[in-house]
């Protein structure tokens, strides 16, 4: 007969009999939740009291599955053959999240979204599965399922089921990615009412903010929050990015650099995602001429101590990004040959590198190689297509940037011009995109309309000023 197994705190069934077992894996499962350092330790500690333990290994697996990155699969690997050795004294749902987790491994990431999707659906409050499901469609880009996938549950919970401000979290940056600014903030704001700690919900306000070019706002919401979430929290660096990308709006790139030095970029690592943004910020700075020292070596050097490599494209793109900023030709050739590579095979990244991430690199590549229309020609279909890429709107804004940037430099100065129209009509109060429009006014030798924008800049600046005074 089969030991009674307990619940945990939502009520599911977990394959442990072991109170502290349950225990250090409820404590891991929250810090998986709030991004929070060391959910793997606490982990340890709960199959040290129970080796048998399935949904302790399937929390493992998810946040190897989570990471997006290639130097998890053998940890990914491990936890899902651990599971997949349990045979039926693992819990039906259990099973499910190892099938997930085993389709991420062997590189079907839709399938695995898909079928960490169908746990949600037949276990609602399974966060774990939710957030991990929630991760997948951003990696993705799928911006309707980021919103949709919590809408199909969200009435299964209230305030009563612990975890509902994370749930709610993520509610908010679906919202955000879909546009629904208003709906987002507000549910980013209730869910910090319920936990002051959950920096995914901090972090959808401050999508809102960017996408609205609340950028006064933006800077004082981050600052004022900044002690609920910047301490011991494993996705803070992404939080600073975007205070960093506010105040490059404004055009205090001294600041930005400080923020890169001290917390986005503070020392050597080799996680994906942390260098992912380091990249997006040295990228955004060269493409307005700042000097930038060393900084770049040190990424790129990080980089090409990284296993990764053909796993996953947007990692890839970034990646040539710092080896293209820092003369690395043989590292640019290797990438854009793991990526032709992979664009032929029939998995997930195969699709990401063909819609995306190959003309991408190779338009980064002629940028910085001086072949500027050769780069707009790459570049130029990603404008519609970029989602596809994975990330959020304010990252996939990068590829717009340096589309503008490839224009000037190619001398096309009416595809600039139009480009940034684009921008100034879509974000009307950020003072860059009319410096933009300033330099493309200016370049097509218009100086009534490049000193109409001049004006705008400064007022648009000006705005921003009093807000952050009011």
């Amino acid at each position: 007969m089969r030991t009674e197994y307990l619940k945990d705190c939502r009520g599911l069934t977990v394959s442990t009999s072991n109170a502290s077992a349950l225990a250090a894996y409820e404590r891991a499962a929250d810090l998986t939740h709030g991004y929070y350092v060391d959910p793997l330790a606490e982990i340890d500690i709960a199959l040290e009291h129970d080796p048998h333990f399935a949904m302790a290994h399937c929390l493992r697996a998810a946040i190897a599955v989570m990471s997006s990155e290639q130097g998890a699969l053998p940890m990914l690997a491990e936890s899902v053959a651990a599971v997949e050795l349990l045979g039926a004294r693992a819990d039906e749902r259990e099973r499910a999240h190892a099938a997930a987790a085993r389709a991420w491994l062997e590189r079907d990431f839709e399938r695995a979204g898909r079928l960490y999707g169908d746990i949600v659906l037949a276990h609602p409050h399974d966060l774990v599965a939710l957030q991990t499901a929630h991760l997948i469609d951003f990696y993705l880009g799928e911006s309707t399922l980021l919103r949709d996938r919590v809408a199909q549950v969200i009435n299964e919970w209230s305030a009563d089921v612990p975890g509902y401000g994370y749930l709610l979290g993520m509610y908010a940056f679906g919202l955000e990615e879909t546009a629904l600014y208003e709906r987002a903030e507000d549910t980013g704001r209730r869910a910090l009412e319920l936990n002051p700690r959950d920096p995914w919900a901090v972090h959808a306000v401050a999508h809102v903010m960017e996408m609205q070019g609340r950028t006064a706002e933006g800077i004082e919401w981050l600052n004022r929050t900044a002690p609920d979430w910047a301490d011991d929290c494993a996705f803070a660096y992404h939080n600073w990015w975007h205070l960093a990308l506010y105040h490059l709006e404004l055009g205090d790139t001294a600041r930005a650099l400080e923020l890169y030095d001290g917390a986005i970029h503070p020392r050597s690592t080799q996680v994906p995602l942390e260098l992912v943004d380091a990249v997006a910020l040295l990228w955004r700075l060269r493409l307005r001429g700042v000097a930038l020292g060393d900084r770049w070596r040190d990424v790129a050097q990080s980089w090409a101590q990284t296993p990764e490599g053909g796993f996953y494209a947007f990692n890839d793109v970034h990646a040539l990004m710092a080896y293209a900023a820092t003369g690395r030709h043989e590292d640019v050739a290797r990438v854009l040959a793991s990526l032709e590579n992979h664009a032929t095979e029939a998995d997930t990244n195969a699709r990401i590198s063909r819609d995306v991430g190959l003309p991408l690199a190779r338009g980064i590549a002629a940028l910085v190689d001086g072949r500027a229309s050769e780069s707009v020609e790459h570049i130029l279909p990603m404008r519609t297509r970029a989602h596809r890429f994975g990330g959020s709107h304010a990252q996939r804004d990068l590829v717009h940037l340096t589309l503008v940037e490839a224009a000037f430099a190619a001398g096309d100065f009416a595809r600039a011009r139009a480009l940034v129209s684009e921008r100034t009509e879509s974000k009307p109060s950020s003072p860059f995109n009319w410096q933009l429009a300033v330099r493309a006014h200016e370049a097509l030798a218009d100086q009534q309309r490049a000193e109409a924008c001049r004006m705008r800049a400064q007022q648009a600046v000006a705005s921003q000023s009093v807000r952050r005074v009011a």
